[in-house]
């Protein structure tokens, strides 16, 4: 366990300044330094979706205009639709589960990563509208 996560931690630090470093990580999308979210923890279902107004760091507002992250939802579909692909590959072609099972499988998978689709749509749409600036990291050499 404590190989894989040195290995991803080594990954994440490879995509620094990159979009998919931000999207995956949910860190600022400007200066990548800080957590956008009050609570790591995305199960925690309170706090799931609770967001710092500006980022310590750089001093960027997360929240652009008001209901800025609805559009998210446009977002969380196909986030969705990848989850609910991969559940069903792996069920149907990797367990051979009926199509009963393979439904189920499907659905649990969807409840089950509800929070993290969530997030990661979020993630997402916002890396529409902003971009790394090394600049404003001062973690940068």
């Amino acid at each position: 366990m404590l190989k894989f996560v040195v290995l991803s931690n080594a990954f994440m630090g490879f995509l620094k300044g990159t979009k998919l470093y931000s999207i995956f990580t949910g860190k600022c999308p400007v200066c990548h330094n800080e957590s956008m979210y009050k609570t790591a923890n995305p199960y925690k279902l309170q706090d799931t979706l609770k967001m710092h107004e500006r980022c310590s760091h750089c001093h960027t507002k997360y929240k652009i205009e008001p209901s800025f992250f609805y559009g998210a939802m446009y977002v969380s579909y196909p986030v969705g639709l990848f989850f609910a692909g991969a559940a069903f590959v792996i069920a149907y072609f990797g367990f051979e589960a009926s199509r009963l099972n393979t439904f189920f499988a499907i659905l649990v998978t969807m409840i089950v990563f509800m929070p993290v689709i969530m997030r990661l749509a979020r993630n997402i749409w916002i890396n529409f509208f902003m971009k790394y600036d090394p600049e404003k990291d001062p973690k940068v050499d």
